[in-house]
């Protein structure tokens, strides 16, 4: 039996996702701020070595799976815990669980980015402080930019540091397949917190989704099963996006 663990697992994607692969005979250790079997707030550093510590005790330092999907939207309040919780907390997760993941059975690793990652607005100096891991000097940064900026911003840091590390030695080199899914707007309780901000309801109702209407969480959760699934055994450092082709359409020429 495959162990995988889910940050974000009570809600949403995470949630999609944990029924999914329990239901394809995987057991599931979830992390998230309560409804888990790990409670803990991946916002902090605390909050952080402890959801690692209690992780490993349960899993006896062994994983097939571990899947970094806690994060928060654009609307949300303070905008430096944006920037903590979505880059900061995937990043110091999946890196703490990195030796078990190595002493699992083709383990595979999946960070949820988004694509708002590559919309304009996403590139600012937070993204360089994030990949620096200077989280102080990003939590800085992003009280200046603002919401959708620190979102973008902090998203388009962990499909960078996915791709710059997958291939290295301690992840590709140690048997550890890591990826990134990038959704587009996916109706989960993150989405609908958005579609009620004054601000930012409008933008995502008029977002262009070339497919139409959002996307459903068990869709995310089909793409995350196969980068952790077998049949995706020479995916390394991809940034899968599943988004009804809004990144295609805005971005065409770039692959």
């Amino acid at each position: 039996m495959r162990t995988i663990v889910i940050s974000g697992s009570a809600s949403g994607i995470g949630a999609a996702t944990r029924s999914r692969l329990e239901r394809g005979g995987a057991r599931v250790i979830g992390v998230d701020l309560r409804g888990a079997e790990v409670e803990a707030d991946l916002s902090q550093p605390a909050g952080r070595a402890a959801a690692v510590a209690r992780v490993l005790e349960l899993c006896g330092g062994r994983l097939e799976g571990a899947v970094a999907c806690a994060g928060v939207g654009p609307q949300f309040e303070p905008w430096p815990t944006i920037v903590s919780l979505n880059y900061f907390g995937a990043q110091a997760m999946l890196v703490g669980l990195r030796a078990a993941l190595a002493a699992g059975n083709e383990p595979a690793a999946v960070a949820i980015s988004s694509n708002s990652s590559t919309l304009p607005g996403a590139e600012t100096p937070l993204v360089d402080a994030c990949l620096a891991g200077g989280e102080e000097e990003a939590r800085r940064l992003g009280a200046t930019l603002g919401g959708q900026a620190c979102y973008a911003g902090s998203k388009l840091a962990l499909a960078r540091w996915v791709r710059r590390n997958a291939p290295g030695r301690e992840w590709a080199g140690a048997g550890i397949r890591l990826n990134a899914v990038a959704p587009g707007a996916t109706l989960t309780p993150l989405l609908r917190a958005g579609l009620d901000h004054e601000l930012f309801g409008p933008a995502i109702r008029n977002f262009p989704i070339p497919l139409g209407g959002f996307g459903d969480p068990q869709q995310i959760a089909a793409a995350v099963d196969f980068l952790l699934g077998a049949d995706a055994r020479f995916c390394c450092g991809s940034v899968l996006f599943c988004d009804g082709g809004t990144d295609a359409m805005l971005r065409p020429d770039s692959y």
